[in-house]
């Protein structure tokens, strides 16, 4: 609907205009507050749990790679030529090949089930950040032939080890000896101890040298796969699609949005269901404008009445509640934006400050991974959630405006 000046200039008279019942007042501020809210909590949840994704995003990412090629028919002899053609792709910054097994780690009495990881100690850099998430050791202590180790921070504790103790691996594959079907047994060194902050990596993660993974587990020349890093994250599933039609050969190619799809999509439901949740803060806000004009219109019956003897049509009377009950949004939802992006772009400064001020701690660090509280905003969702609450106070004032446009000057005169 289209208002003209009159319309317009009516219904901001009613909106700043002091009101003989300040109930309708107190009721109007309640509006805008509660719109201002709902928007303002909107933004902020979904800023924080944008936070967390890319949070645990770059810790996950941290050690697997963007995307991963193997071989059908089980080892992956080749990988050199593999590695190489991977590498001629524009988009893929960076390649190694990798062992991947599962085992036994046992110390005296303990034993803990591991995933093992043989790495090139100069290549994998290219494609992880384990070199960063060390906080023992670093990756040149593992050398071929040496027998290093390097764990995981919560796993070296369950072991009850530090760098320098020894801990036996067992390996699945048996080994036939005259005595009988033996497991294969290696004793390696702890040289070296990562936290990623990720218990799936820290409690179940063991990296060594990629020839002693290859020797260990008999793969002789071969390698379990190459694991690729792309210049963008987002871009892995039309980069692995590509390189899987341009590589010769039987090999499987997955990225990182396959081999985690379900730790993302349950994000991403949450996302879903606290937007949801949180729209009908907005909402319940916004329906609160359908009493204040209902109060409004009730209250200005008179002056409905008189404006129609003077021929104002019931389409401008509408018009002009409408544009009331707009201001009302359109207000609360303006508070809301500014006060949503400036507590995103600020709570992890001051979720700090007033966890100093509490002498409290909101995410203790020795109970969760993650102890701070991250915070991205995306413009997008600002402008979806301010879009929603300003749809919803429009669709609030109909009925007000169209009961007003009802009114019938004879029967709202009568007792004048």
């Amino acid at each position: 609907m289209v208002f003209r000046p009159l319309e317009l200039y009516i219904g901001l008279r009613y909106t700043r205009a002091k009101r003989r019942n300040h109930f309708i007042s107190f009721i109007t501020l309640t509006s805008v507050l509660g719109i201002a809210l709902g928007v303002t909590a909107l933004i902020t949840v979904l800023s924080v749990m944008n936070g967390f994704e890319k949070e645990l995003r770059e810790r996950i990412l941290g050690m697997a790679a963007h995307a991963t090629i193997q071989s059908h028919g089980g080892a992956m002899a080749d990988w050199a030529v593999v590695t190489e053609m991977a590498r001629r792709h524009p988009r893929v910054t960076g390649a190694a090949p990798y062992v991947r097994a599962e085992a036994m780690l046992t110390r005296g009495q303990e034993v803990r089930g591991a995933v093992v990881r043989g790495i090139s100690p100069q290549l994998e850099p290219e494609v992880s950040r384990v070199v960063s998430k060390l906080t023992v050791g670093t990756l040149d202590d593992l050398r071929a032939g040496a027998w290093h180790i390097i764990l995981g921070v919560e796993l070296a504790r369950a072991l009850g080890v530090v760098p320098g103790d020894k801990v036996t691996l067992v390996a699945p594959q048996a080994q036939v000896t005259p005595a009988g079907i033996l497991p294969r047994l290696r004793r390696f060194e702890v040289t070296g101890i990562f936290e990623v902050g990720m218990y799936e990596y820290d409690a179940a993660l063991a990296i060594i040298h990629m020839d002693d993974a290859a020797r260990l587990f008999r793969l002789e020349e071969g390698v379990s796969g190459v694991r690729l890093r792309i210049d963008d994250m987002f871009a892995a599933p039309r980069v692995s699609r590509g390189l899987a039609a341009d590589l010769p050969g039987r090999y499987w190619v997955s990225d990182w949005t396959q081999q985690h799809v379900n730790f993302f999509r349950a994000i991403k439901t949450e996302k879903t269901v606290m937007f949801v949740i949180l729209t009908l803060i907005v909402a319940v806000a916004a329906f609160n404008i359908v009493s204040t004009l209902v109060m409004v219109v009730t209250d200005k019956e008179a002056d409905i009445a008189i404006l129609r003897t003077l021929g104002v049509s019931p389409l401008s009377i509408m018009g002009i509640f409408m544009v009331q009950g707009a201001v009302i949004g359109v207000m609360g939802t303006l508070l809301g934006a500014a006060g949503g992006i400036a507590l995103a772009l600020n709570v992890e400064t001051l979720v700090p400050a007033i966890e100093s001020m509490l002498g409290t701690e909101f995410l203790p660090a020795d109970v969760y991974y993650i102890s701070d509280l991250p915070s991205e905003m995306h413009l997008p969702d600002v402008f979806r959630i301010t879009g929603l609450a300003l749809f919803l106070s429009l669709l609030a004032t109909l009925y007000p405006a169209w009961r007003a446009s009802r009114t019938q000057p004879a029967e709202a005169l009568r007792y004048e």
